[in-house]
Formats: structure tokens, C-alpha cells, sequence
């Protein structure tokens, strides 16, 4: 109850700002996709950052969430193009083949699944167990569920870091979804749980709602004011993730029903570290890296706005967060031509990257976008 009083007494404090037309929003979002796509115009060429990758890397599968997102409310057959002429160059397979484990190299089948209806292929209504594009996808997970993780011996033991459970957990929630396997379904969970129960005895802060990165940064580790180390980026992938699962699983589902709880305990937790400015912090709850951070900003604007509108979060306490939020981007991060300033660079703490500012270029580009988009796109729907 102290912690509720408190949290209206914050909230009170806060400056207001006014609520844009979903045609300003949507216009931003434009605006940032735009120029991505302009600066990357062929999605089959790899990166090129200290080392040649594959353009299915994680980075870039963050990407096309965003974009199937923003397909979602602005359809646009060069999306579409754009994100078959990608997944086609890739064979519709996980980076590193169907022997991966890496929650990292499967994040990309989150966008075959989403693309796939958009195709025109596989029309037939069994489509999932004939469709040749879904075969790797398929193969690899059959693969993971049948290997322990040798470095501890867990089955269900792979997902070690946190923004794991962001880039294949959904994947596992789609395919229950598409095939009625509930293997998929309650091996994911069982993931989930590992890592947030047994992980570095347990990544979840319950009583925060927040999450520690790994195993390295639980209890005793302290930033350099003795404060808990929260990575907003982070925090903010696990918070995309279950509004990713929850959207494709039942609602009287017991796992809707485990991963809502959770999502509400984040939510309360997230709500209490926002800046008055309207950004989140590289570190949640430490002062150390103080400064205005988008991507953790526009996941968390992505689950409160997602939240507000199932009717779980209270709109008189959330949606001024989201308005504060897309404020801050909007006129703070956005550049005229569509960059995206205050964007932290890859890494897994708030150190990475540093010192960020409004006109940095981060490593990546992409998954930041990816990230934006995300934001942008249920926020346009909040308010419209």
C-alpha cells in the first residue's frame, strides 16, 4: 500500500503533455521505417560491424518485428517485399541451421511465422504441417527440446540471459498457436520458468518487477551507487515478450494467466523508474548512466499501451506514461530524416555504449528501429 501512495504521489508530480492524432504518430513511425529502409535498401546484404554477419542475426530479426507491427496498421505491399525478398535469401531458416540453440539465432522465425499469410502460399488449411517454408523452423525446435544445455545440464537450461526469452520464447507461443502441439507451449514455459525460478537462483526481482541481465549481475553485484543493476533494454525485452506470447496464446490459458501476473508485477515496477522527462534510464533504478535511452523506452511504451487497451492496466495511472514516452521520442530521439537518437548501442548492461547522445550512431541500427516500431505501432492504436 506505502509503495501505491507513493507511486500516485510520483505520478501527481509529473508534467502533462498533450495526446497527438494517431496520424502524427503514425507519420513518425513512417518517417524512422523510412529511412531504414532507404539506408538498408537490400535486406539480403549482411552487416558489417567488426565482423561480416548474416543479415538473419537477431539485430536485424528485432527489425521485422517492427515492421510486421507497423504492416499491421499501415499495410504496404513494400513491406511485404521486403520481408519475403529477406526470409526467401534465408530459406526461412534460423541463423546457424536447425542444430541451433541459441535463442538468439531462432529470432528471426518469429517473422517467417508472421510473414508466412502474406505470401499467398500454402493456402490449404494444413498448411503448417505441409508448408516447406516452416520446415527448418519446425526442425530446430524439435531439436532444442530434445537437447539439455551442457553447460548445466537443463533441458530446459538455454535461456541464460534475459533478452532470450524476448527472442525465441514467442517463437514457441506461434508455432503452439499454428500447429495445437502443446509441446511447443510447455517446453516454452519451462524455459520461461528456468530462467526466471533457477537462473543465478532466479532472475526475476518479484517484489521489484523488474529483471538482473544473467547470472553475473544478481545479488551481491551493485552499480557504482550500491543500487540494484536493472538494464532498462533488458527489462524491456522480456516486458515485449510477454505481450508477444500472451497475444498469441488463450486467455483462460493457465500460461496467459502466469505470464499476465507477471507483465502486471512489471508493469507497476517499470511505471515507478520512468524520468519526468518521459524517457527511462539506461539503468532503472541507478543513477549511474543517467540519460534519456529509446529502445528500452519504446518497449516499455509497447507493453503499457498494449496493457491500457486489454483493459489490464489502469488508464488514469499508464496512459500518461505512454504519452510522456512518445513525447520524449517523438521530438527528443527522432531526427527529421528518420534517425533515432539516445539509442544504446549492443551490449548487456547499462555501460554499453556509452556515452549516448543525440546524434551517436549505435553499432546496430536495426533492432533499435525494430524496437521503435513496436512502440510506435500501439501507441498509434492507444490513440486511436
Amino acid at each position: 500500500m506505502k509503495r501505491l501512495f507513493l507511486m500516485a504521489l510520483c505520478l501527481l508530480s509529473l508534467p502533462s503533455v498533450a495526446q497527438p492524432q494517431a496520424s502524427e504518430v503514425l507519420d513518425v513511425a513512417r518517417r524512422a521505417n523510412d529511412y531504414f529502409m532507404k539506408k538498408y535498401e537490400d535486406p539480403t546484404v549482411p552487416t558489417n560491424w567488426k565482423r561480416i554477419r548474416p543479415s538473419s542475426l537477431w539485430t536485424r530479426a528485432v527489425y521485422y518485428e517492427g515492421l510486421m507491427a507497423l504492416q499491421d496498421i499501415d499495410p504496404q505491399q513494400r513491406y511485404i517485399d521486403y520481408a519475403t525478398t529477406w526470409a526467401d535469401f534465408h530459406q526461412w531458416t534460423p541463423r546457424n541451421g536447425v542444430n541451433t540453440c541459441d535463442a538468439d539465432d531462432q529470432c528471426c522465425a518469429q517473422t517467417y511465422v508472421e510473414l508466412l499469410p502474406y505470401t499467398g502460399r500454402c493456402r490449404d488449411k494444413d498448411y503448417v504441417l505441409d508448408c516447406k517454408e516452416l520446415n527448418n523452423v519446425r526442425a530446430n525446435l524439435e531439436h532444442q527440446m530434445q537437447t539439455p544445455n551442457p553447460k548445466n545440464g537443463s533441458l530446459y537450461g538455454w535461456w541464460t540471459w534475459i533478452d532470450a526469452i524476448q527472442m525465441a520464447m514467442p517463437l514457441y507461443m506461434q508455432m503452439y498457436q499454428l500447429m495445437g502441439d502443446e509441446r511447443y507451449l510447455d517446453h516454452g514455459m519451462m524455459m520461461y520458468r528456468w530462467s526466471r525460478n533457477e537462473c543465478g537462483g532466479g532472475l526475476f526481482n518479484v517484489k521489484e518487477g523488474l529483471w538482473w541481465r544473467d547470472a553475473d549481475y544478481v545479488p551481491p553485484y551493485k552499480e557504482p551507487d550500491g543500487q540494484q543493476c536493472y538494464w532498462s533494454r533488458g527489462n524491456g525485452w522480456v516486458y515485449a515478450a510477454l505481450v508477444r506470447c500472451m497475444n498469441v496464446l488463450p486467455q483462460k490459458s493457465k500460461a496467459y494467466k502466469e505470464l499476465k501476473k507477471d507483465f502486471l508485477l512489471m508493469s507497476e515496477g517499470l511505471l515507478r523508474c520512468q524520468r519526468p522527462d518521459g524517457f527511462w534510464n539506461p539503468s532503472l533504478v541507478s543513477t549511474n548512466y543517467a540519460m534519456p535511452e529509446t529502445s528500452g523506452t519504446a518497449l516499455f511504451l509497447y507493453g503499457m499501451a498494449w496493457g491500457i487497451q486489454k483493459g489490464y492496466l489502469k488508464a488514469a495511472d499508464y496512459r500518461p506514461a505512454c504519452d510522456r514516452a512518445w513525447e520524449a521520442m517523438a521530438t527528443k530521439a527522432v531526427h527529421p530524416d528518420g534517425f533515432l537518437g539516445w539509442m544504446q548501442g549492443t551490449g548487456k548492461d547499462p555501460s554499453a555504449g556509452q556515452p549516448l547522445s543525440y546524434t551517436r550512431i549505435p553499432d546496430f541500427e536495426d533492432y533499435g528501429t525494430g524496437c521503435f516500431l513496436l512502440g510506435a505501432t500501439e501507441y498509434y492504436k492507444l490513440v486511436k
